[in-house]
């Protein structure tokens, strides 16, 4: 990292550039506050390095892309098809409740705080 200055005044000042702020969902938000709180050195040493952002917003990413393939997995191994939210959606709605707390259980577990 390359640092340049400015010169105003007599003085000459550092030419900072503020990060972008990341993309990040809950997933993302997740994972900093299991860093934070839970593997302190990573953490420092990404935010430092300037990789916190994008190793948030990949992890958001796969989180999210892994959510929707095992609910969508868990649900036709289960039989919940639009067919049963036809027929009963009250029970269509309670499967479907379960099938996503199961996978976000996987995704958390998988991905989230390893």
């Amino acid at each position: 990292m390359e640092v340049t200055y400015h010169k105003e005044g007599e003085y000459y000042l550092p030419d900072l550039i503020v990060p972008e702020a990341p993309k990040v969902g809950r997933y993302g938000m997740l994972r900093r506050r299991f860093l934070r709180e839970n593997r302190n050195g990573t953490y420092t040493a990404m935010l430092l390095t300037g990789k916190l952002n994008q190793h948030l917003e990949e992890i958001d990413r796969q989180a999210n892309e892994m959510m929707e393939t095992l609910t969508a997995q868990m649900a036709k191994q289960e039989g919940v098809n639009e067919s049963l939210k036809a027929e009963n959606q009250m029970k269509w709605v309670g499967l479907m409740n379960n099938i996503q707390a199961a996978a976000e259980e996987i995704v958390l577990k998988e991905l989230v705080y390893r």
